[in-house]
């Protein structure tokens, strides 16, 4: 525990040098990770799941009643945060950063565990607690999100884990079937007939084995046996952190060259009239419309709106440089409902039934696949699993495929309400 506390000073000192002499501040931070540390052990110290204000509406109370609900039921002191974590703000988006710091700043014993609000792979450090350790987490932990579907919320998570550590050590993923047994005074009228019994059934698995070794060399061309594959491949917790936000940071820089580009291609059209123009002004409002969500955007949802309706307006500018032409106007299928990053929808739109309700949406040749099987379509994640699980008017609207004029509702500022 002494070396924990060194390496939270260590870390405390590390940031305050960086500051002093002149480490270039990070964009849109605004208090130090010390302060936001602080900031976040204070409200823990009141009440043991701190959920960052971004997620206020993403996140209701019945989700973080069921989080507390379980951590308080394994009576050590538990300490869950749910938080944004990008490359700019206090914590330089890491994880470890946050529990070191907060850890520091708040100096109790317990499990403290941080989550990103946008995924759904929690992180947890030990302090001062002898009975909990590594060996008995880490298996805890994955086996939560084996548990949960991909599309999970981190809450769900969360509640998950803490319900696996209250119980007893972790079953066997394919715990072997018990054959039983009779009393003992059975056994010990029929032992003989039971020993003969015995021994034919062991008998029978051992050939079975020596089969399947066979059969196995035999499909291998006699190779060298290779080692029993125990479960499919999982992108550890900093990987896929670091692979969202390079996402983000991709798409936001195509998003920003094809506002420029557009900008230029619809400037340089000639002056129309009636339908050209409609489909010009058309174009113009949905690139305004963009450039205004890509300059506020919180997450990689608001890029992905950004980019649908860029999206919009490319299509509105082709039909204007096409009625310009005297051409006809091609028809483009709308971008996929679930995951616009998915590209083109096929086929005819899609009617999604559920609780009572049918919506008709445009979706890629995968995610009807998905449907058709009775899986969950691969979503664009939001803040608590997929994104339309929130409110907001990418939720609200599928990315504007239930609506008629994305770009308007962006104009008056649904996008933020």
């Amino acid at each position: 525990m002494k070396v924990q506390r060194l390496t939270a000073l260590a870390m405390t000192a590390l940031v305050t040098l960086l500051m002093l002499t002149g480490a270039p501040a990070q964009a849109g931070t605004t208090q130090t990770p010390a302060e936001r540390a602080r900031e976040i052990a204070t409200a823990l110290d009141k009440d043991p799941l701190y959920v960052d204000p971004a997620y206020k509406e993403a996140l209701p109370e019945n989700l973080r009643a069921d989080v507390r609900a379980k951590a308080k039921a394994l009576g050590y002191p538990v300490y869950s945060i749910v938080l944004p974590l990008t490359p700019s703000d206090a914590f330089q988006g890491k994880e470890s950063n946050v529990l070191t710091l907060v850890i520091d700043a708040l100096n109790k014993p317990g499990l403290y565990v941080v989550v990103d609000g946008g995924n759904r792979f929690p992180w947890f450090e030990v302090h001062e607690l002898p009975q909990l350790n590594d060996e008995r987490l880490r298996p805890v932990r994955q086996r939560a999100l084996d548990d949960t579907g991909y599309d999970a919320g981190p809450t769900e998570v969360l509640a998950r884990m803490y319900e696996l550590l209250a119980g007893p050590a972790l079953p066997p993923k394919k715990p072997t079937k018990s054959t039983g047994g009779r009393p003992d005074a059975d056994r010990d009228t029929d032992g003989s007939s039971g020993g003969k019994i015995a021994l034919i059934v062991v008998g029978g698995i051992v050939a079975l084995v020596v089969l399947g070794l066979v059969i196995g060399l035999i499909r291998r061309g006699g190779g060298p046996r290779t080692p029993r594959r125990e479960k499919s491949f999982s992108i550890p917790p900093h990987v896929a952190a670091t692979v969202a936000a390079e996402q983000r940071r991709r798409l936001s820089r195509e998003a920003s060259l094809e506002l420029t580009t557009l900008g230029s291609k619809l400037a340089a059209l000639p002056t129309a009239h009636g339908l050209g123009l409609s489909h010009q002004q058309a174009a113009l409002d949905a690139r305004q419309a963009a450039e205004k969500v890509l300059d506020s955007s919180e997450d990689l949802v608001d890029v992905v709106g950004a980019m649908v309706l860029l999206d919009k307006a490319r299509r509105e500018y082709d039909a204007a440089v096409a009625v310009a032409a005297d051409r006809p106007i091609d028809a483009v299928p709308d971008l996929c409902a679930f995951n616009p990053l998915h590209g083109r929808s096929s086929g005819r739109k899609t009617q999604v039934k559920s609780d009572g309700a049918t919506l008709t949406l445009p979706l890629c040749a995968d995610c009807r696949r998905a449907l058709e099987r009775g899986q969950a379509p691969s979503s664009l994640p939001g803040t608590d699993g997929p994104y339309w699980h929130g409110d907001d008017l990418w939720a609200r609207t599928f990315f504007g495929t239930l609506g008629d004029d994305l770009a308007g509702a962006v104009s008056r500022g649904d996008h933020r309400s």
